[in-house]
Formats: C-alpha cells, sequence, structure tokens
C-alpha cells in the first residue's frame, strides 16, 4: 500500500489536536517510548501502525528513542517485550494487548514505577490504563452489519428463507467483543437470524474457514450472508465458500481495508470493510505520548473502561466508493490494488491502472 497522501495526513493532523500546547510537543525532551503489537496474523502493524508510529515521532521528539517489539500473538512473550523495554528505560508504553484481561497486570506494574501506558486498538477492561486510542470499535462492528442488512433488503432477499454468519475475532481482545456488541447491535430488528457465531482464537484466518466450511455443510443455502470481524477472517470464509464450490459467494463483510480485503471487494467477493488508515491512530498515539514525556496531561472526549479516550470514525467501504474513498485519495495505488485476476473488477469500478 501507499503511503496516506500529504492531503489527507493534513486533514486528519486538524483532528488529531489532543494537546493545545503545540510548542511545548515540540520541545518535548527526549526519552524513550515503546510501540508493543499484539501479532503478524495482519500487516497493518508492521506496514501501516508502527511506520506511522514512528513518523510522528520523529517530527515531534526527534531526540525520542523508539522501540518497537511484535508478540505474534504470545501472551508469555508479550510479557517478556513488556519487562524488556521497561529495562532499557521506557517512560511511555504503547500497548495493543495479545490478551485484553492479561494485560492489567502489566499496566499495573508500569504504573507502579511512574511509567504511563497507552492502550492501542484495544483496550484494557479491568484496569484503567493512562489513555487509550483506537478506532470507535463497538461502531465498526454496527456499520459493517448495518451494510450488509441494507444490501440483502436491497437485493431482496427474505428473512425467513435463512440467516447470517457471525465470524468474530480473538476471544481474549477486548476489541473484538467491542466489535461483536456492535456487529449484534447491527442484526438486531433486522428480521435475519444469526445461525451461528463463532470466537476467532487469534483472528486466524485458517480457523476461522475451518469454522465456516462446517457451517456450510451445516445450513448450505440457508446462508444469505456473513458478518466477518476483519478481512482476514472475512478471506477465510470467502475461501470456505470457493472450496465448497458455492457460486456466487455470499455478501460477506470485513474490516480494516487491507490489501487483501479490497481486492476482494474488487472482485466481488468481499462486499464491505472498513477503512481506518491506522497512521492516523498511530499518529495520534505518538501525541499522547510526546505529551507524558512533555508532563502534559492529554485532553480527552470521552472515557472508556474509565480510562480518557480518543475514538475516532471509521468508513465503510463497498464497491460503490472504493474509487473515491481509497483509491482517488491515495490510500491504495491502482498499481497495487489491480493486479492480475483483479485488473478486470479494477476496470468495471472505473479504477485505471
Amino acid at each position: 500500500m501507499t503511503r496516506l497522501s500529504n492531503k489527507l495526513i493534513g486533514a486528519s493532523a486538524l483532528s488529531l489536536c489532543l494537546m493545545s500546547a503545540t510548542a511545548a510537543l515540540a520541545a518535548a525532551p527526549g526519552g524513550t517510548v515503546a510501540f508493543l503489537m499484539p501479532d503478524q496474523a495482519s500487516t497493518r502493524y508492521e506496514q501501516h501502525d508502527f511506520p506511522g508510529f514512528k513518523a510522528e515521532m520523529s517530527k515531534l521528539c526527534p531526540d525520542c528513542k523508539v522501540l518497537y517489539q511484535n508478540a505474534n500473538a504470545d501472551v508469555a512473550q508479550q510479557q517478556q517485550q513488556f519487562n524488556s523495554v521497561i529495562s532499557q528505560g521506557a517512560k511511555v508504553i504503547v500497548l495493543d494487548p495479545v490478551d485484553s484481561t492479561a494485560a492489567a497486570s502489566l499496566v499495573h506494574m508500569a504504573q507502579g514505577q511512574g511509567i504511563k501506558v497507552i492502550a492501542y486498538d484495544r483496550p484494557v477492561p479491568s484496569t484503567p490504563a493512562d489513555y487509550y486510542v483506537s478506532f470507535d470499535n463497538e461502531g465498526i462492528g454496527k456499520a459493517i452489519a448495518q451494510s450488509l442488512v441494507q444490501h440483502l433488503k436491497d437485493k431482496g432477499v427474505p428473512t425467513d428463507k435463512g440467516g447470517v454468519l457471525e465470524v468474530n475475532g480473538s476471544p481474549t481482545d477486548a476489541a473484538a467483543g467491542l466489535i461483536r456488541n456492535g456487529i449484534h447491535a447491527g442484526l438486531q430488528g433486522s428480521g435475519y437470524k444469526t445461525l451461528a457465531e463463532y470466537d476467532t482464537p487469534d483472528w486466524a484466518p485458517p480457523k476461522a474457514q475451518q469454522w465456516v466450511s462446517g457451517q456450510v455443510t451445516r445450513f448450505g443455502a440457508q446462508i444469505v450472508g456473513v458478518v466477518a470481524a476483519n478481512d482476514g477472517t472475512a478471506g477465510g470464509a470467502v475461501a470456505a465458500f470457493k472450496a465448497a464450490g458455492v457460486n456466487p459467494v455470499p455478501p460477506v463483510t470485513g474490516n480494516d481495508a487491507t490489501l487483501a480485503g479490497l481486492q476482494l471487494v474488487v472482485s466481488g467477493d468481499q462486499y464491505n470493510t472498513i477503512l481506518k488508515p491506522s497512521e492516523i491512530v498511530a499518529a495520534a498515539a505518538a501525541k499522547v505520548a510526546v505529551g507524558f514525556l512533555s508532563g502534559q496531561a492529554p485532553k480527552a472526549e470521552r472515557t472508556l473502561f474509565k480510562t480518557p479516550s480518543q475514538l475516532f470514525k471509521p468508513t465503510v467501504i463497498t464497491a460503490k466508493n472504493l474509487k473515491t474513498e481509497v483509491v482517488d485519495k491515495g490510500i491504495v495505488s491502482p498499481k497495487d490494488l489491480c493486479t492480475d485476476r483483479y485488473a478486470e473488477g479494477c476496470k468495471k469500478l472505473g479504477i485505471a491502472n
């Protein structure tokens, strides 16, 4: 994927004014900040979150040292990495926890040593962190579910002939729980029943695929759609239908606007995804981190799990607005998007490679 255009970054920066004392930010003292991510199943952390965080830190605090670790979905490994960055002098830790419950002890330990913890993307419900930065996860779940429901109704799919599958995220991820709550709210009152739902361990696409395969055997043509919580699980669902010879694939939702997810939207195999450029949240986390280093208490628009929070509103992407919201804004280039078998789909959407 290409980097966000300068225009989009400039517009986003205006909405990310978490501290008023800009001059103080620019003059922030040097310090060590850690950026600890949860897994590599999603490519976003390596390709977008960390590069976005590092770039913003370089601008706001050139003398700051940034430590980066990825736990690869291993709770014990994240514990070791947390201890390691503390021993290396981290004064602020940006934490996207593998296990939101287990992370409570990490927050306690850090705060006991005067170290600030910024919960990132995934909250720590049982223990207040010093700040929480994320897109609105419950809003994401509700938006993708409502988008699917509207699509089914527009297509005249009857509510009494079947229902939907729900493929949730990891059971140890509090953000996945928020997305699940949003999905339930989005489906409520729609008339479409939930045939079955599944919490996908570690957000692993192969596990989502295996579960959906079983449901295809169980329910067959009764499945009129799938609410999948992210693009990885969506890809697993699509693969399950294709392996079973189902054509066309029922509409499948997604989230994260990964390149693979966007390509499935282009090909018509995935109905929607959520655009939430990780660089936006990463930049916000960097601003908060530098504020803590400067001794400033960042302002918050709301409180979630007793933690001052900044939540950003995402955008639902379908084939109808993919070109204007993603390609025309420079978030993804046609060269990257319209490869091989996706070239024909791009042409139909008016995307010139």
